[in-house]
């Protein structure tokens, strides 16, 4: 199996763990109130506590395996793209990886916070509860709160893409739109809006990138399809 087919599954595992997430957000979540912008951080922790597990399936699903799915993509992306132009092949090699650690980080404070509270709460539910405000900032701060590092990553393939005609209008345009409101997402007025064009793009965006690089062996045959 060559890197681009590796890369096209990795992109597809990318989009089932946004899928995976979003999901739960709308479902089992929703009552927390975790994951909104007016979060009760007392709930949060006691649902935490009370679903240890979950979460931390959670947070390895949404960051763990997302971050490592999202390496082989980083790369078998740029090796594509070093065909047509290595210097666009480093600087998006460059970006992915930053974005990649930063996810893999946001992953691992995730389920170092649920250990945490599974310890502190019991005893002392107040300090649980800023323990977990306080690793909870840090884990936003990441990546869980702004998509900044990739919307760059996605919007510097699609510009490479659209330049070299290395990918189908269908990937550079969904990657253009995705890769903004991921950038957006530094202005705090635009931030539910834009994270959310974000997440649901990125998913379009994962499973059209996917598909393209399983069943298009190469891209003068994905710009045939353009």
């Amino acid at each position: 199996m060559t890197m681009q087919r590796i890369g096209g599954i990795a992109a597809l595992v990318c989009a089932a763990t946004y899928i995976f997430g979003f999901v739960l957000l709308v479902t089992v979540f929703a009552e927390s109130g975790f994951g909104t912008n007016r979060i009760d951080a007392a709930g949060v922790v006691q649902f935490t506590v009370e679903n240890q597990a979950l979460m931390i399936t959670w947070n390895t699903v949404i960051y763990v395996l997302n971050s490592l799915a999202l390496a082989v993509l980083v790369v078998a992306l740029a090796s594509r793209l070093k065909t047509k132009s290595p210097d666009w092949s480093t600087i998006t090699l460059a970006f992915g990886l930053i974005w990649t650690t930063l996810v893999l980080g946001a992953g691992m404070i995730g389920n170092v916070t649920t250990e945490q509270m599974a310890v502190l709460a019991p005893n002392n539910f107040e300090t649980a509860v800023q323990t977990w405000e306080a690793l909870h900032a840090v884990e936003l701060g990441l990546g869980g709160g702004n998509e900044i590092a990739g919307g760059v990553w996605i919007l510097c393939v699609s510009i490479a893409g659209l330049i070299y005609q290395s990918f189908g209008k269908i990937i550079v345009g969904l990657g253009l739109l995705t890769g903004l409101g991921g950038f957006l997402t530094i202005l705090p007025p635009l931030g539910e809006v834009a994270g959310a064009v974000f997440g649901l793009g990125a998913i379009a965006w994962f499973i059209a990138v996917g598909l393209a690089l399983l069943f298009k062996r190469d891209a003068v045959a994905m710009q045939a399809s353009a």
